[in-house]
């Protein structure tokens, strides 16, 4: 009989776990513990490379997290990391060396903008920026230098969607590594792996913890890729700690509901403000005014919990806009079950400079949804309000 192949809602769940095992632990056990003791030094040897040496190395609450998000994935392996960013930067610094070139996405978060433009290059790496969907810009842009090709979709803030079977046909052509970095689209939603994609990154603080209070980060790839990471992951020190670990498992077992919840939430809102008066733009990618919505449509089976959107007036009406909300709380990140409001220039991307915030479309009047899970009515309520008061201010500024 054929081999059953579990969907995704119960990889989050069980991925991980041994389903044969008797009378053990429901909860997986937090092995809090910076070291593990040996019976002799031969032990000691062996267990250097495994998950029961020291934490730096490994620990067993952090593979079982690794395990769940490899499963997710699709992928042979998986790490986890102490922040998002030192999964980004732990990863590219294993695989690339001084006088290599990187050919990334002009559209990506402004954390990784800064270390691909400001960073590596003290390291005598070069990265050249390329438009997200302009595929023929990649190709062209590629030197026999190039070993990665570094990627994000959906972007951060604008959501355009990256064709991933062109991307990943034109790195496999040129024989390069290719590395998305896929928060936005959660492993619910997409799974870039299919289409041929290297490596998968996710800033975990975001959909895979989903309740605001973690930081980490995960890559997922082949076990030969992964062991190079690993190797540099313990010279730097960026591991993550066994209780985030657990809080991390916790958090993935409630992704697929939570994630589907969103998905129907953030669609309503961006049809909301797709007609509202006091909103120039939206992007949200299941929208059918989405420029990529075609694409989505075909690699995505969600839109996801991101709504961006520009409010029609000045960046401080976007200002207004924010702190007249009361549901969706002022703050930075996003992914939580709590819905938060952000204006990008002033925090993800607040980092870029703004001659390169203009190339991508990043404006002072654009505002940024993470929508959670709560009652989207309410949170539609709680936009209007807030849109309403932008419209009360640009009447008593009028001359």
């Amino acid at each position: 009989m054929k081999r059953h192949t579990h969907h995704s809602e119960t990889k989050t769940v069980r991925g991980a776990a041994d389903l044969e095992k008797k009378n053990g632990p429901m909860s997986t056990p937090i092995y809090q513990t910076s070291t593990f003791e040996v019976a002799d030094n031969d032990e000691q040897l062996r267990a250097t490379h495994t998950d029961h040496f020291y934490t730096r190395y490994g620990n067993p609450t952090n593979t079982v997290a690794e395990k769940t998000i490899a499963v997710l994935e699709g992928m042979e392996s998986a790490l986890t990391f102490a922040s998002g960013m030192g999964a980004i930067t732990t990863t590219i610094m294993a695989l690339l060396k001084s006088g290599d070139h990187i050919v990334a996405q002009r559209d990506i978060y402004g954390g990784a903008n800064k270390f691909l433009s400001q960073w590596l290059p003290k390291l005598g790496i070069e990265t050249t920026f390329v438009d997200t969907t302009e595929y023929e810009q990649h190709a062209r842009a590629i030197r026999p230098s190039t070993k990665l090709l570094y990627l994000e979709s959906p972007t951060n803030p604008t959501l355009r969607v990256v064709d991933f079977k062109k991307v990943a046909a034109i790195a496999m052509e040129h024989n390069l590594l290719s590395m998305i970095d896929a928060t936005f689209g959660t492993p619910i939603n997409q799974h870039p792996a299919e289409f041929g994609i290297d490596l998968v990154m996710h800033s975990g603080t975001k959909y895979l913890a989903g309740h605001s209070d973690l930081i980490c980060g995960v890559v997922a790839g082949r076990h030969e890729l992964i062991e190079k990471i690993w190797q540099t992951r313990t010279t730097l020190g960026n591991c993550m700690d066994p209780h985030a670990s657990w809080t991390l498992i916790r958090g993935l077992k409630t992704l697929a509901v939570r994630v589907a919840r969103q998905n129907e939430n953030a669609l309503r809102v961006a049809e909301f403000l797709s007609e509202h008066a006091k909103v120039r733009s939206v992007h949200y990618p299941f929208l059918k005014s989405h420029p990529q919505y075609t694409v989505a449509r075909q690699q995505m089976s969600g839109g996801g919990g991101i709504v961006t959107f520009e409010v029609e007036g000045t960046g401080e009406d976007a200002r207004r806009a924010t702190e007249a909300m009361r549901l969706f709380t002022l703050a930075p990140s996003l992914g939580s079950v709590d819905s938060l409001v952000s204006i990008p220039v002033l925090t993800s991307h607040a980092m870029v400079p703004a001659e390169e915030r203009a190339k991508m479309g990043v404006t002072e009047q654009m505002i940024r949804l993470s929508v959670g899970i709560e009652n989207a009515d309410d949170l539609i309520a709680d936009l209007e309000v807030a849109l309403q008061a932008v419209a009360a201010r640009q009447q008593v500024t009028v001359p």
